[in-house]
């Protein structure tokens, strides 16, 4: 069986110390031995989060974020920010769960405006923003520094609840400074390893605020989660062997330093978006680039199936566009454990494959 090298935005490359680490043998859920594991890997999401807030797992896709944040974020009209797909579905989720919500749309491949937030919360109708932070259908990556300083200044009761699903371990996300009051990721994108769970982050007076929530639902209920939480347990059998990987994995990003995690990300995306910018072009709005995955346009009108057929045959993969951008777009993603060397490596596979440069 060959294996493809994933330069795709999820699920991404998985090195093989973090696979070993999967297999380790299973333990019972309430036994110390698994509180002990939970609380560590809670304490050292913190320190990666730099936030004193309550950290915990989730064992589910990112999605169930969503619904802990609709159900329990509101109790008057959420706002919902979209600029691609993902954040589209935060839309989705609202309107499925029977929450009262309004769209601020933005066009895909344009960031979202922090000043037409500030028109929309002047009306006094929001409690809540939905906000992504990575859209990683488009390759943008929105200025939350901005609209997280707005609500500071002009609206401190409007709460924050953040995707950052393809950005977190990818880039600083300084929660308490921020002021965020929920934000959530899963392990499949920026952290490395195989899907099958979610770090969320629920500040203090999200949990007061879940109190008057109507139908808050059982799996996603936060206070029910805070509760086992608070006992360093989960509210249901988590996924162990993932929590395995995510402990040897956080190490390893400490072992690195967060700051040269975040320069190796910021140096990788510089590398794409200006190799973009030489062949094709950026779909992305300039100044709201991804440091994560890049968006590129397909100006030369090539197929995308077929370079990833021959990709196939030298065992890598790259990424369609998402949705109606498929075949006008192409993404690349440069994140995780990611190295420049191999981020050069499928780029020169690819101009080669294109005519752009000769077989050597």
């Amino acid at each position: 069986m060959f294996h493809k090298r994933l330069f795709i935005p999820g699920p991404v490359e998985v090195r093989p110390e973090m696979l070993l680490a999967l297999a380790r043998p299973q333990l019972g859920h309430r036994s110390q031995e698994w509180k002990d594991i939970y609380k560590g890997i809670c304490e050292k999401l913190q320190k990666l989060l730099k936030t004193q807030q309550t950290v915990m797992l989730y064992t589910s896709s990112s999605s169930g974020a969503w619904e802990t944040a609709v159900r329990q974020g509101s109790l008057k009209k959420i706002l919902c920010t979209t600029c691609g797909a993902f954040s589209e579905r935060w839309q989705q989720t609202a309107e499925l769960n029977g929450i009262p919500h309004d769209t601020l749309a933005f066009d895909w491949g344009k960031g979202v405006k922090t000043d037409e937030i500030d028109k929309a919360l002047a009306t006094g109708q929001y409690d809540a923003v939905t906000y992504v932070l990575n859209e990683t259908s488009t390759g943008i990556r929105n200025p939350i520094e901005d609209v997280c300083a707005l609500l500071k200044s002009k609206y401190p009761d409007v709460f924050i609840m953040v995707d950052a699903v393809s950005a977190m371990a990818g880039e600083d996300i300084p929660v308490d400074d921020l002021g965020i009051d929920m934000i959530f990721a899963g392990l499949q994108k920026c952290f490395g390893l195989p899907a099958g769970l979610a770090v969320v982050m629920i500040s203090d007076r999200f949990f007061e605020r879940a109190k008057e929530a109507k139908t808050p639902g059982f799996y996603f209920n936060a206070l029910k989660l805070k509760g086992n939480h608070d006992k360093n347990q989960t509210l249901t059998t988590p996924s162990i062997p993932q929590a395995f990987a995510l402990d040897a994995q956080l190490d390893d990003m400490f072992v690195e330093g967060l700051e040269n995690r975040y320069k190796r990300h910021a140096e990788m995306a510089a590398v794409v978006q200006a190799w973009a910018k030489e062949h094709f072009a950026m779909f992305s709005e300039e100044g709201y680039y991804s440091k994560t995955v890049s968006c590129i346009e397909n100006t030369k009108g090539v197929s995308i199936a077929d370079i990833n057929k021959e990709l196939a045959r030298h065992n890598a993969m790259i990424s369609n566009g998402y949705g109606k951008l498929k075949e006008t777009c192409f993404r690349i993603a440069h994140m995780a454990d990611t190295q420049i060397w191999e981020i050069l490596g499928i780029l020169a596979l690819i101009e080669r494959i294109l005519g752009f440069k000769k077989w050597v």
